[in-house]
C-alpha cells in the first residue's frame, strides 16, 4: 500500500509540472573573455533545432537541442526531448507590437508577467529545461521602447523563481541602438539571441562593434531571407535550390558561428520541420517528411561523420534556357521548356512531383501564418533530358516547383518564378 501511494505521489508532482531534479544551466567567463555554457558542471555548445518535430531525426543527426517559441505544448516537448537526452530552449511568448499590444499599457504588461510566472514556476525544474527565451523579435516593426522594461521584468522574475537556468532575449536582427537599450534597460538578460540570415556573417563583428559584453546565440538561421535575395522584374523574390541552401547552411555554420565559439554559445537552424512563409519551401529542411542535402550537411557539422547516403543534387534549373535572375515572360498558353541539371549516384531511379502555384498574395511579417496558394492544375511532357508544359491561360506571376526523390526517400527541390503576360 505504501509502495502505491509512493508512486501516485509521485505521478502527481510529475503530471502538475513539480520536478525533482532540475539540470543547473551556468555560464562562466574566463579571464580572456571568452564565455561557454555549463550543463551540469560540463560544457554545452548548443547544437540547436528551430521546432520540435523530427526529434528522432535531430539526435541522429547530432543536434542536442530544440527550440519552443511559446510554451502552449511545453510539457509534452519537454518530456520528449527528455527521453532523447535532448535540451529545450522554452520561450515566453510576447505578442509584438504589430498584433496590437501596448507594452505602455502597465497592467496588460502585469498581467502577462503573471501569466509567464505560472509557466517558470511550472517548468524551471524540468531536468531538459536548458534556458528561458525571452521574447522573439519584439524590435521588428516597434516604435514603444517600453518593451524592453517588460523584457526587464519577465528577465528579473525568470532570476528570483529559477536559479538555474539564463536568460535569453530574441531579437530580429541587431543594431547598435537596439544592442545599448537591452544593456541599459535589461540588466537580468544573461543572452543575446538574434536571428540573422543573410547577415549572419556580419554577425560576430556587430556583436563587438555594437559593444554587446555578454554572451550570444544564434536563436534562428538559414537560407538567404525572402527579403535579401535578388528579385524579379515583377518583384517575386528569388529562391535558392535545396543544392544552394545546403551550401549555404554548411558556409555559415562552419565559418560564423562555430568559428565564433569563444562567445557564441551555440544556435539554432530554422526551421526543423516545414512551413508556408513566401512559399513552402523557403526555410524548412523538410519537405513532405522528407529531407535531403540541407539536413546531410548540418549532420555533417554536428557530428563530424561522413555521410553513408547523398540525396540528389540540383546543379541547374532553367526554363526556356533561362535562369531566374533573367525575368522569365511567357506568352499564354506558350509551351515552356524545362531543363533539370540533376547530380545522383543512381539518377535513373529518380521520381520527379511538379507543381504549379501562383505567386502568393498572402505574404506576412516576421514568421506570421500565411496560406498557401491553391496549387493549378500541370502536365508535365518528359522528352529526353527535358521537361515541357503549357503555360496558364491567365495572366500573372506563378511559380514551377519540382521535388526529386530517389530510393532512399532523399529529397530535392527548387522553384521558378515566371510571369505569363
Amino acid at each position: 500500500m505504501k509502495q502505491v501511494l509512493v508512486i501516485c505521489f509521485l505521478f502527481l508532482l510529475f503530471t502538475c509540472g513539480v520536478y525533482a531534479q532540475p539540470v543547473p544551466v551556468t555560464i562562466k567567463t574566463d579571464e580572456a573573455g571568452n564565455f561557454t555554457m555549463l550543463r551540469n558542471n560540463t560544457p554545452y555548445y548548443v547544437k540547436g533545432v528551430g521546432g520540435h518535430v523530427y526529434m528522432d531525426i535531430a539526435l541522429a543527426s547530432g543536434a542536442n537541442s530544440v527550440r519552443l517559441w511559446g510554451a502552449e505544448n511545453a510539457k509534452e516537448v519537454l518530456d520528449e526531448a527528455h527521453k532523447r537526452g535532448l535540451t529545450v530552449m522554452l520561450g515566453l511568448w510576447m505578442p509584438p507590437e504589430r498584433h496590437g499590444f501596448d507594452y505602455s499599457d502597465k497592467l496588460a504588461c502585469l498581467d502577462q508577467l503573471n501569466q509567464f510566472k505560472s509557466i517558470v514556476k511550472r517548468y524551471k525544474d524540468h531536468p531538459a529545461l536548458l534556458l528561458w527565451g525571452v521574447g522573439n523579435e519584439v524590435d521588428l516593426f516597434y516604435t514603444d521602447f517600453a518593451v524592453w522594461d517588460a523584457v526587464q521584468n519577465i528577465a528579473a522574475m525568470i532570476h528570483a523563481e529559477d536559479k538555474n537556468h539564463p536568460t535569453c532575449v530574441v531579437t530580429a536582427g541587431i543594431d547598435a541602438p537596439e544592442v545599448s537599450l537591452i544593456k541599459e534597460k535589461c540588466k537580468d538578460i544573461d543572452i543575446l539571441g538574434v536571428n540573422t540570415y543573410g547577415d549572419l556573417p556580419a554577425l560576430a563583428q556587430k556583436i563587438r562593434l555594437y559593444g554587446w559584453n555578454k554572451p550570444y546565440m544564434v536563436t534562428e538561421w538559414g537560407p538567404n531571407g525572402h527579403w535579401e535575395v535578388a528579385k524579379t522584374s515583377w518583384l517575386a523574390p528569388i529562391e535558392q535550390t535545396s543544392t544552394e541552401k545546403a551550401i549555404t547552411y554548411q558556409k555559415r555554420y562552419r565559418e560564423h558561428i562555430l568559428a565564433d565559439s569563444a562567445i557564441c554559445l551555440g544556435s539554432y537552424v530554422f526551421l526543423w520541420g516545414q512551413k508556408q512563409e513566401t512559399t513552402p519551401t523557403w526555410y524548412g529542411v523538410f519537405v513532405d517528411n522528407k529531407y535531403g542535402e540541407c539536413v546531410q550537411v548540418l549532420q555533417q557539422e554536428w557530428s563530424n561523420k561522413p555521410l553513408e547516403l547523398v540525396a540528389p543534387r540540383i546543379k541547374q534549373y532553367t526554363l526556356n534556357g533561362m535562369e531566374a535572375a533573367a525575368s522569365v515572360k511567357v506568352s499564354k498558353r506558350a509551351q515552356v521548356l524545362v531543363q533539370l541539371d540533376i547530380e545522383h549516384s543512381t539518377k535513373g531511379g529518380l521520381q520527379y512531383k511538379w507543381e504549379l502555384m501562383p505567386e502568393s498574395e498572402f505574404t506576412l511579417s516576421g514568421g506570421d501564418a500565411e496560406r498557401k496558394p491553391d496549387a493549378l492544375p500541370i502536365h508535365i511532357v518528359k522528352t529526353g533530358d527535358a521537361f515541357s508544359f503549357k503555360a496558364p491561360m491567365q495572366n500573372g506571376a506563378y511559380r514551377l516547383f519540382v521535388y526529386i526523390t530517389d530510393h532512399q526517400n532523399q529529397i530535392a527541390y527548387g522553384n521558378f518564378p515566371f510571369y505569363v503576360k
